[in-house]
C-alpha cells in the first residue's frame, strides 16, 4: 500500500513538472503589457455576471472603473447596489444606464435610440480617459445590432482608446466585427435555464 502510494505521488509530481514547463513556456511568451477587450457572448446565462466580476476585481485593486448597461436601467441591480454604497476613495466607480427597459415592453424606436445614444456619450468620455482602467458596455451587442448607435463609431472608439485601459462587451449576437476586435471571447452556451421550466428569475440571482 505504501509503495503504491508513493508511486501515485511520484506519477503526480512528474506530470506538475511537466505542466510547469508547458505553462511557464506559456507565460514567457506573454510580453506584450496592455489592455484588452474582452467579449462575452451567447444565449447562456453568466454574460454580465462574468464582467461584474471583473468590475469588482479591479475596483478591489482601487483601479477607476466605468459601467454603462444598455437595455438596462428599469429595475434594481444588485451589484450597482453594493458598490455605489462603497467609499469613492475606495471603490472609483461610475455607473451609467438606459434607463428604458426591454426593447419589448418600450416598443418605442425612437426613444430606445435616444436613450442609447445618451449614455453612448459617457460611454464615450471614458474611452477617451487614460485614467480609466476599465469600461464595460454591458448589452453593447442590442446597441449595435438595433441600429440606435454607428458601428464605425462605436470601433473606432474602442481601438483608439488608451493602451492600458481594457473594456469588457456583453451581449448575444455578437458580429463578427466585434469579435475581431476583441482580445479574448467567451462564448455563453445554454444548456439549460430555470426560466424554461417555469421557474421565475429569483431577486440576488438573476439580478
Amino acid at each position: 500500500m505504501c509503495a503504491e502510494s508513493n508511486s501515485n505521488r511520484e506519477r503526480y509530481r512528474q506530470r506538475m513538472q511537466s505542466r510547469k514547463k508547458i505553462v511557464d513556456a506559456a507565460v514567457s511568451q506573454a510580453l506584450e503589457t496592455r489592455g484588452i477587450v474582452i467579449l462575452y457572448t451567447g444565449d447562456g446565462k453568466g454574460k454580465t455576471t462574468a464582467a461584474m466580476g471583473t468590475v469588482t476585481r479591479a475596483l478591489g485593486y482601487g483601479y477607476p472603473t466605468v459601467v454603462a448597461q444598455f437595455i438596462k436601467g428599469a429595475w434594481e441591480c444588485g451589484e450597482k447596489n453594493l458598490l455605489q454604497r462603497l467609499p469613492e476613495d475606495l471603490c472609483p466607480l461610475q455607473w451609467y444606464q438606459m434607463g428604458t427597459d426591454f426593447t419589448w415592453e418600450t416598443q418605442d424606436f425612437e426613444a430606445d435610440k435616444t436613450a442609447a445614444q445618451a449614455l453612448w456619450e459617457k460611454a464615450l468620455v471614458a474611452l477617451r480617459d487614460k485614467h480609466v482602467y476599465l469600461v464595460v458596455l454591458d448589452e453593447l451587442t442590442y446597441a449595435l445590432n438595433y441600429h440606435w448607435l454607428d458601428r464605425g463609431e462605436v470601433l473606432q472608439a474602442i481601438t483608439q482608446r488608451p493602451r492600458e485601459q481594457t473594456v469588457i462587451i456583453t451581449g448575444r449576437g455578437a458580429k463578427q466585427y466585434l469579435r475581431e476586435i476583441a482580445d479574448t471571447v467567451s462564448e455563453m452556451r445554454a444548456d439549460k435555464h430555470a426560466f424554461d421550466s417555469g421557474l421565475a428569475a429569483r431577486k440576488g440571482i438573476e439580478w
